[in-house]
């Protein structure tokens, strides 16, 4: 039923103007739409995140968006740390760390955080 649907990330946030800095200004996305100041919707590659106002923001502690990079993860990861981002070591079976990428045969990831603690990871392999 939903096999042939498109899907969107949707992200909780306490506060939406902070939000549009952070994901307009430091990710680079593009706001899909201008004239819903309560929901952001980006537009990301051929998918959609929707970035809304919540009391739950940052509660999970799970990724709540992936995006895949292809080849270039090594070369997204520095852009984004030259913009600020701060990237998340985790302990994994299988990964070994190398800079802030964890690598695990032909896969490599690594996550960032926004603003209010939601996890994003960049995919490669």
């Amino acid at each position: 039923m939903l096999g042939g649907k498109d899907a969107a990330a949707t992200i909780a946030v306490k506060d939406v103007k902070a939000a549009k800095k952070f994901y307009e200004g430091t990710l680079g996305l593009k706001l899909d739409n201008a004239d819903e100041p309560e929901a952001l919707v980006y537009q990301a590659g051929s998918s959609r995140i929707m970035v809304y106002q919540s009391q739950y923001a940052g509660t999970n502690k799970a990724t709540a968006a992936t995006w895949d990079v292809g080849g270039d993860i090594e070369k997204t990861v520095q852009a984004l740390k030259a913009k600020g981002i701060a990237f998340e070591h985790y302990e994994m079976p299988g990964m070994t760390l190398k800079g802030d990428v964890h690598v695990g045969g032909d896969m490599k990831v690594a996550w960032f955080k926004d603003p209010d603690g939601n996890i994003h990871a960049l995919v490669s392999g």
